[in-house]
């Protein structure tokens, strides 16, 4: 028994006039689908070609790399910091060994992230050529010709006036025109478009996208960041010698620093003394002179949090502040072999810190021997007293500032070749200083008080000047103002191509049988959308003005319409369309 199908019936000719009409409102690509049996090597290559240029695949890739991106930024990267990775490994051996196989401590350089971000940067250019190239063609074209029968179209209209077709078609490309229609005159019909800037949006945002691809490469790739401590008197300049820490990207050489310098003359911090926010910083800015090259000139300014120094493609950010008490250290026979400001890291919002005093070099004890001096340092800038009960600090300003220092001697391997950390002191071959208890030498001081080491062994003075530091970091990642160029076109884009509709409006103007014109006039949008009729229903009322209607042949008149002046008939909307 054999079975049989009905083949679908060929479309009619004005089905045809229709599809034609409503053609290229779009540039979007026609997917054809693919004759799988007779596909050869050529044929999966334009098969592969066509589904990695269709948009569902460009949104599919850039899904991907966003997912692809959230394990940058919640697992520790080696490329920003090497101290948390190196304690992730420690912490989860197993885990750490799978995480470097895959990449993860790397994911913005790794293969699988690069194959993405290639991907759908080749996927966006393959889909905005062709369209880009179909929509410049669109815009040297004119707009198609009207169909043989417009009331088939979902919004239309039509009415008989005494005015020649001749005089209809004027007025309609005079009025389309002027409504910023493209309107040229095809046959006996008058064919308009309007909305080209949807399209227009279309494309800039897809361009948008490439330019913050790119930008993002560029600036990862070209990017540095460093990070200096600067006490008030002091300077920094812009060579990596200079940076207390610095990471860059894969392709940055030194070569690409902004030659700049500056010096912190003042750190100004103020704060809330009461309520609810007290201890909250009201004023934190740095006071800098800076100059740019090798022999620019001074000038002043001020870095306040979110208001960096931009230098070139430099920035210079105010990040952190704290105390660096002024400490003088003497040996044995009273020479003074240390004398400076000792920065120390803040513990809390108090800015409790901490931090280390060391002795490198001139220093002899009691018997004449080289040593070396470690001091472990605890200061609080506003100290609450004995009855407080806390050696931690009760207010952010200097209210009431307390040193304390307990004391060490012996080497502290900075010969060894081996960097270490200036605010952490290594012990392994240092010996404390015994107090009358045999118990670890230890002190509080007060500005301007010393504390005399045991056995003649030297003092340790607290100065009276306390200044203060700041840290800044210097941030250059070029392509960055790029980026934001691309991200506010994008937005652009994106609004224009979803609020601005792309549609066509045709008028024909024939005479009729009797020697009167018929005035058709029809709209067609790329969707359903009440402003395509509403806007027809606007344009029908001002061409019936200069084209008013004319009476029906069975109207007689002997029985006028009293609400109609003589000789005027108004359009009669159709399906879709105000009646004006």
């Amino acid at each position: 028994m054999s079975k049989t199908t009905a083949s679908d019936p060929a479309p009619s000719a004005e089905d045809r006039e229709l599809g034609e009409a409503g053609s290229q409102l779009s540039t979007a690509p026609k997917e054809e689908a693919p004759s799988l049996p007779s596909l050869g090597v050529v044929g999966w290559v334009r098969w592969f070609w066509r589904q990695l240029t269709s948009m569902r695949v460009a949104l599919l890739l850039l899904l991907l790399l966003s997912l692809g991106a959230i394990p940058g930024s919640l697992i520790p990267q080696s490329g920003s910091d090497e101290t948390k990775v190196a304690d992730f490994r420690k912490a989860h051996p197993t885990l750490g060994d799978v995480y470097d196989k895959i990449g993860m401590f790397h994911v913005y350089s790794s293969v699988w992230f690069s194959a993405i971000y290639i991907l759908l940067f080749v996927s966006l250019i393959g889909c905005i050529v062709p369209r880009t190239w179909q929509f410049v063609g669109q815009l040297r074209g004119l707009p198609p010709g009207a169909p043989r029968r417009l009331t088939r179209l979902p919004a239309h209209t039509t009415w008989r006036t005494t005015a020649e077709p001749e005089q209809v078609h004027r007025a309609a490309l005079a009025l389309l025109k002027k409504r910023r229609f493209r309107a040229h005159l095809a046959g006996d019909s008058v064919a308009a478009e309007k909305g080209y800037l949807r399209e227009v949006g279309n494309l800039v945002f897809h361009i948008a996208l490439i330019v913050m691809l790119v930008a993002f490469a560029w600036g990862q790739l070209y990017k540095s960041e460093g990070n200096k401590l600067v006490v008030e008197g002091g300077g920094f300049a812009n060579t990596l010698t200079q940076y207390d820490d610095f990471k860059s990207g894969n392709l940055f050489t030194s070569d690409d620093l902004v030659p700049f310098s500056f010096n912190l003359k003042k750190f100004t911090g103020t704060y809330e003394r009461t309520g609810p926010n007290k201890g909250t910083p009201r004023v934190y800015k740095a006071d800098i002179t800076y100059s740019t090259g090798a022999y620019g000139k001074d000038e002043t300014d001020t870095v306040e949090v979110n208001h960096p120094l931009e230098i070139g493609d430099s920035k210079v950010y105010l990040v952190s502040h704290g105390y660096a008490p002024v400490i003088t250290v003497r040996d044995a026979q009273g020479k003074v072999v240390f004398d400076d400001a000792v920065p120390l890291l803040p513990l809390d919002a108090n800015v409790t810190s901490s931090g280390v005093v060391k002795v490198l070099d001139g220093y002899r004890n009691a018997q004449g021997e080289k040593e070396q001096l470690g001091f472990n340092a605890f200061f609080v800038p506003t100290f609450g007293g004995s009855a407080s009960g806390t050696m931690l600090s009760q207010f952010p300003a200097l209210d009431s500032p307390l040193l304390a220092l307990s004391a060490y001697h012996g080497d502290l391997g900075a010969d060894s070749g081996i960097p270490q950390s200036v605010y952490q002191m290594d012990r392994t071959n240092m010996k404390e200083f015994k107090d009358s208890d045999g118990k670890l030498f230890k002190k509080l001081l007060k500005p301007g008080e010393t504390m005399k080491l045991p056995n003649g062994a030297g003092s340790v003075t607290f100065g009276k000047d306390v200044k203060e530091w700041a840290g800044f970091q210097v941030v250059q990642q070029p392509g960055s103002g790029w980026a934001l160029a691309g991200a506010l076109a994008a937005i652009g884009g994106l609004a224009a191509s979803l609020f601005i509709q792309r549609r066509r409006v045709w008028v024909r103007a024939v005479q009729g049988a009797d020697g009167v014109t018929v005035v058709e006039m029809a709209g067609l949008g790329r969707s359903e959308s009440a402003k395509v009729p509403e806007e027809l229903g606007h344009l029908a009322g001002d061409l019936y003005e200069q084209a008013p209607g004319a009476p029906d042949p069975d109207t007689r008149a002997d029985s006028p319409d009293p609400d109609q002046e003589p000789g005027t008939e108004p359009p009669v909307p159709a399906e879709g369309a105000e009646k004006q």
